[in-house]
């Protein structure tokens, strides 16, 4: 998501090095992350510092494009852990036995929101529908209140989501239609929304940054999450006081993201990626990667930035279970496909 580096205290991070123990002799250690990852660049050099571990960082675009290159490498693996599998994806990953279960503290301790499977909670958050306030001011139409409303005429060419197959916060919103309002009655109103408009766009940044009227595109609505809205805040030139966007939770258009790390099977460096493992659950990074990466901490107590006010939890949210999506996944995002672009 909308992301900035900056600086922690030094003393924060090194009252965060339960995980490092003895300095370690240098070794690189391949981490493979999505295209949202990002944590201040100091507590990146302080953990390689007190460890005596390089972190190579790999960029593996959206977290589902991430997991495929996961999946495309398996027999030799371009990372030793990963980090960004999320709870619509670990299903995929698990099928293709990419990961590898972890033992250490973290995956111990309890988390605000858990992840089954190999992967360790690191962090959490909602993918919904995000709205330009001042679009819909100037025209004078009224927020849609449901999903139905939103396949009206009157919604027509203003609604721009992420393709499920290549985009994991696209896939959690199709999931959540087919949760919250069953799967026949899903896939009807994705077909609706197709005769009404609605655009596709390869990966959350391209739609956000591209189609999202906010940044100079033409649609007001976009699949995004509840804390855009603080992010805006957080990122704007002017000194503002309310964000320019709100989130639209309805029924049927929320689901509960929750992302984690993990080994990688037939990766090396077992110890440090064990202590990578540690370190994204440390409280310095459970603070920071609330306004780097704008997700919700998973570490139980973590103080939640003032700035976060802007962006309130939704009171509900529609996942479907994990056995349903492990069973069915891969078929409903080849219906998606055949329904919305074929």
């Amino acid at each position: 998501m909308l992301r900035r580096t900056f600086s922690f205290l030094t003393a924060s991070v090194a009252a965060s090095a339960l995980l490092l123990g003895a300095a370690a002799s240098a070794q690189e250690l391949r981490v493979l992350v999505h295209g949202s990852f990002s944590l201040p660049k100091p507590m990146l050099a302080q953990f390689e510092s007190q460890s005596g571990i390089k972190l190579s960082i790999i960029k593996g675009g959206d977290a589902g494009e991430m997991l495929n290159k996961l999946i495309l490498t398996r027999a030799q693996p371009i990372a030793d852990v990963v980090f960004g599998v999320d709870n619509a994806l670990v299903v995929k990953a698990q099928g293709a036995d990419v990961l590898e279960p972890y033992a250490g503290a973290a995956a111990q301790r309890a988390a605000v929101v858990p992840l089954e499977g190999p992967v360790v909670a690191v962090d959490y958050g909602y993918v919904n529908l995000n709205y330009d306030k001042a679009w819909f001011a100037k025209s004078g139409l009224a927020l849609p209140r449901t999903l139905e409303e939103l396949a009206q005429p009157a919604y027509r060419n203003l609604l721009v989501v992420q393709n499920p197959a290549t985009s994991s916060p696209g896939y959690a919103f199709m999931l959540a239609t087919i949760a919250g309002l069953g799967e026949e009655a899903a896939f009807d109103w994705w077909g609706r929304m197709r005769a009404n408009g609605m655009k596709v766009a390869k990966g959350w940044s391209e739609a956000y940054y591209t189609d999202f009227t906010r940044n100079g595109g033409s649609r007001p609505l976009v699949v995004s999450y509840a804390s855009s809205p603080a992010a805006e805040v957080f990122y704007s030139k002017e000194k503002i006081s309310e964000p320019p966007t709100a989130s639209l939770f309805l029924k049927g258009g929320v689901f509960r993201q929750v992302e984690g790390v993990a080994l990688v099977k037939g990766g090396q460096q077992r110890e440090a990626a064990g202590r990578f493992i540690e370190f994204m659950r440390s409280p310095a990074v459970q603070e920071a990667l609330q306004t780097t990466m704008w997700m919700y901490a998973a570490e139980p107590r973590t103080p939640r930035p003032e700035v976060l006010r802007h962006a309130p939890e939704p009171t509900g949210f529609d996942n479907p279970p994990q056995d349903v999506i492990a069973q069915k996944g891969a078929d409903w995002v080849s219906r998606w496909t055949r329904v919305v672009l074929k």
